[in-house]
């Protein structure tokens, strides 16, 4: 179960009556005949009329082009009906569980957690903090978020709020266009891309009140290392973590509320997720 106080900070940013009036609002705009502005929305974040003002997709488009982990198969999508020969179109998709932005839920990584459709929603929503190391990723791919890093942010932002949802902004999802720059191997066949440090990890489960993490790599861990640490540390506190987040640069570095949609298959290890964030 939630405790208490992320529900109750939820409700400090974004009343559940205010939420539902800005998506029905919402809805009502797009829907509205001759609304120009509202049919051909400007790219990016989406003006909304009451509740917050913009919404932020953090969620990369599927495709087969996708970067995935070396040992895992690119999504395949085979038109299976079409409107001419059947009467609708649809299309079967082929996709291992930790493909494109995606959740990491505890069970992934310790035995006997917790799996993806098991995870209380109420932490679906929450405060989203991003620290951003990307400045230091572009000069270092093997770099990791430090406590310093964490301690740097609060001094600038205050204290990580209780029920956070923390992400990292390591630059790295502008590579996505080019899978094996993301992907990152060198001639030893090592992966390099940045990632939460072990020390910070245990940091944020031991010192701050979170409920999930986030990066924009494909790996809560420095890939370098060969180790999970962030991994265990962060799934086996219970947290769930989300790889392959995009456009962490929209977002202010506080301030804005997460809304993520998270799998729920049956005994999920993790999968397909869309994030969004509003402010």
């Amino acid at each position: 179960m939630c405790a208490p106080f992320v529900i109750d900070d939820v409700r400090e940013q974004l009343s559940r009556r205010g939420f539902l009036a800005a998506l029905g609002g919402a809805a009502a705009l797009v829907a509205a005949p001759g609304n120009a502005s509202a049919q051909t929305p400007a790219p990016g974040a989406v003006r909304l009329p009451r509740g917050f003002r913009d919404v932020h997709d953090l969620t990369h488009t599927y495709s087969s082009k996708l970067p995935v982990f070396p040992s895992f198969h690119p999504l395949q999508m085979t038109p299976k009906f079409s409107i001419a020969k059947d009467g609708f179109f649809a299309s079967e998709l082929t996709l291992d569980e930790h493909t494109g932005t995606h959740m990491d839920a505890p069970m992934h990584f310790v035995p006997g957690g917790v799996s993806a459709d098991r995870l209380p929603v109420d932490r679906f929503i929450a405060p989203l903090c991003v620290v951003s190391i990307a400045s230091r990723a572009a000069k270092d791919a093997d770099t990791t978020l430090a406590v310093d890093d964490v301690l740097a942010w609060e001094r600038t932002h205050g204290r990580i709020p209780a029920g956070a949802f923390v992400a990292i902004h390591t630059g790295w999802d502008a590579r996505v266009p080019d899978p094996a720059s993301f992907i990152n191997r060198d001639a030893a066949g090592k992966n390099h891309a940045p990632g939460f440090g072990a020390e910070a990890a245990a940091f944020l489960v031991g010192q701050r009140d979170i409920v999930g993490v986030g990066t924009d790599t494909l790996s809560l861990d420095m890939t370098a290392t060969g180790t999970s640490a962030a991994h265990v540390t962060f799934l086996g506190a219970g947290k769930y973590g989300i790889e392959m987040l995009a456009n962490l640069t929209s977002v202010p570095a506080s301030g804005a509320t997460v809304i993520i949609g998270g799998p729920k298959h049956e005994g999920a290890s993790g999968g397909p997720t869309r994030v969004y964030a509003v402010v």
